[in-house]
């Protein structure tokens, strides 16, 4: 189970009205779990819809109308000691900030960001809704574990004409997910959209920047290929984003190469976590411009970051009839050490040194 919109019953709603924000938790129609998992269908179909409801909420505004909103994605994994923990929600709150403030929205204050994620998942888990930890899930280093999904996001005030928001909503909501790419497919091609422009919203979780992204990858799958990539929108050579991750380039020189921020590229969380890890093990990390014909002829190893992503590898990428295999179209060593040790802090088989996990349960 990848993303499904199958939304746990406690959803946390904020409210930026002269000023100030208004706080409050909203219990969604829920059954007992084991009920709800006895439901046909249709029948749990139709549960999971009236979670997905506001009826106090405006149909149009500069949202559903022009995309006007940012979102953020974090994750609460379950821990062997049988507790959930949210992986760096600080650095989720950060971003969320700086997005909101990039849109000229009032920004959501960081530390209540924080709270309410934490205290969101942890209404849910107490009713039930969560994950529980399985040893299973070590066997293939936790590609396949479930986990929380946390989407904390904006939805403007109603309005018809093109304009700024001024007195946003800030929702949470949770859903359980597993592995975001299916197995089998590890292959990626250049698309020839372009994601981001210079002066443009690349730099934010913007809910604009993914419609591009899930046309590019729309036309990835369905010619056979798990992702794309996408080159930037000026030279159109210089390799920049996945349609949803960061991308990592472990290069035959032993650097691990990767697209530098700018404001076309977005500050992944995930990203800066590897970029960590990668010189705690000694290794050359470079931030910078990365030709597409360095990537395709000098690369050991590739894979793409994210929360939903994790380290996932890319075992081939196509670009204009030329086609690299990456260390034999298998997981590279160095792929699978920094999976390992991500999941493994994530997860809580490894010490978490850094304190990059905040207990919730």
């Amino acid at each position: 189970m990848a993303f499904a919109l199958n939304s746990y019953p406690v959803v946390f709603r904020a409210k930026y009205t002269n000023g100030t924000w208004k706080e409050e938790y909203l219990e969604k129609p829920h059954m007992k779990p084991e009920e709800e998992a006895a439901l046909s269908g249709d029948e749990l179909e139709k549960l999971g819809g009236s979670r997905n409801f506001f009826d106090d909420m405006p149909l149009v505004n500069y949202t559903t109308q022009y995309g006007l909103g940012c979102f953020e994605g974090l994750k609460a994994m379950p821990q062997r000691n049988g507790g959930l923990s949210l992986f760096r929600p600080d650095r989720n709150a950060s971003r969320f900030y700086k997005s909101m403030k990039g849109l000229f929205m009032p920004p959501f204050p960081e530390d209540i960001f924080v709270r309410a994620c934490a205290e969101t998942v942890r209404r849910n888990a107490g009713l039930g809704f969560r994950p529980h930890y399985t040893t299973e899930w070590e066997k293939d280093s936790f590609m396949t574990a479930d986990s929380v999904y946390v989407r904390p996001f904006t939805y403007a005030e109603g309005g018809i004409g093109v304009n700024t928001c001024r007195e946003p909503w800030v929702v949470i909501i949770c859903t359980p997910v597993s592995s975001y790419f299916s197995s089998g497919n590890f292959d990626a091609v250049v698309t020839d959209r372009i994601r981001a422009t210079p002066r443009g919203t690349g730099w934010i979780k913007a809910c604009s920047n993914y419609v591009i992204a899930a046309l590019a990858k729309h036309e990835a799958a369905e010619s056979g290929y798990m992702e794309c990539v996408f080159l930037d929108a000026v030279h159109r050579k210089y390799v920049e984003e996945g349609s949803s991750c960061n991308i990592f380039f472990y290069l035959k020189s032993g650097e691990l190469a990767t697209p530098e921020l700018g404001d076309t590229i977005l500050p992944g969380i995930t990203r800066a976590s590897i970029i960590e890890l990668a010189r705690d093990k000694g290794i050359k990390v470079g931030e910078r411009k990365i030709d597409i014909e360095e990537a395709l002829g000098e690369t050991r190893e590739c894979f793409v970051s994210g929360t939903a992503a994790g380290a996932t590898p890319i075992e081939s990428l196509s670009h204009e009839g030329k086609k690299a295999v990456f260390n034999g179209g298998k997981t590279g060593e160095f792929t699978a050490y920094i999976r390992d040790t991500l999941k493994g802090i994530q997860y809580g088989t490894l010490p978490d040194t850094k304190g990059w996990m905040k207990s919730v349960t």
